[in-house]
């Protein structure tokens, strides 16, 4: 994942293939949870794998905070919804699996305009999965956030 935003598998690696693609993940989340996943929010899944995923943050008015900085709370949503995302792209749709921790570093300011959000899945169990997700300003390399994240999954057949 770092210093670069890339696809695992793009030096020669194995890489398994997402089972739930970008397409139907965008459907399932607009139908799941109209809330957080329409035209106005602003995000929108870039790419997924097995073990992770890409999510775009687009720069929204409410967004930025004073300081001329966007928000914390737009961060930690991006770094929620990129992990949600891995998961799901990785062992289907579970939509009941939720997070039960998570702990974000902010490193810098991020100038108000698009992030990105990219997953690393650490660990998928039978109950629980752990990833890290580093968020960039678009273009960038540095990062602005970084976290960790477990979710809760729920029993599956």
């Amino acid at each position: 994942m770092y210093p670069e935003l890339r696809k695992p598998g793009t030096r020669g690696d194995l890489m398994r293939a997402a089972v739930l693609g970008v397409e139907e993940l965008e459907r399932r989340l607009a139908e799941e949870f109209p809330e957080a996943f329409h035209a106005g929010s602003g995000l929108a899944i870039v790419d997924v794998w097995h073990g992770g995923a890409r999510v775009r943050q687009d720069d929204r008015k409410n967004s930025t905070r004073p300081g001329g900085t966007v928000s914390g709370p737009v961060l930690m949503q991006l770094a929620d919804v990129t992990m949600y995302v891995a998961i799901l792209a990785s062992i289907g749709w579970v939509p009941l699996a939720v997070t039960t921790n998570l702990t974000i570093n902010f490193l810098k300011k991020p100038p108000p305009g698009v992030l990105i959000g990219e997953c690393r899945l650490m660990k998928v169990g039978k109950r629980l999965a752990v990833g890290e997700v580093g968020i960039r300003a678009d273009g960038e390399t540095d990062l602005v956030a970084h976290a960790t994240s477990t979710y809760s999954l729920p029993s599956r057949p």
